[in-house]
């Protein structure tokens, strides 16, 4: 059997880092305004793993989070604030690309652009089309 793919990353001081097991679903950029409140960009890149298949491996262990909606919760550091990504109902863990170790893989490439209609007019983004 080969061994699956392991990704590792974390937050900007290390105090919480992670290792997440298996290939990366469901790569997309989002521009909702949400998404842009939690990151303070325009745009944010994400990935999803289910929840099993992330351990939070750092000496601050799993994140803080702040509960954004009915559905899911936004994660972060306590000591650094670094956004991390969004730990959802479902059971899914969402990553943002720009925490993890080597964002060059290519299962973390994203493939769609969700909520569009948020981001402005001049600002371009480009997704992975095959």
């Amino acid at each position: 059997m080969p061994n699956p793919i392991t990704h590792t990353g974390g937050c900007l001081c290390g105090a919480i880092r992670f290792t997440a097991t298996g290939p990366a679903l469901k790569p997309h950029t989002c521009s909702c305004k949400m998404c842009q409140r939690h990151s303070g960009a325009l745009t944010t890149v994400w990935v999803e793993f289910p929840t099993d298949a992330v351990a939070w491996t750092g000496p601050g262990g799993a994140p803080a989070t702040y509960r954004s909606s009915d559905g899911s919760s936004r994660a972060f550091c306590p000591t650094c604030g670094s956004t991390l990504g969004a730990i959802d109902d479902e059971p899914v863990i969402a990553l943002l690309i720009g925490t993890f170790d080597n964002s060059a893989t290519p299962d973390l490439v994203p493939t769609a652009h969700s909520y569009t209609g948020g981001k402005p007019k001049w600002w371009h983004v480009s997704v992975r089309t095959s």
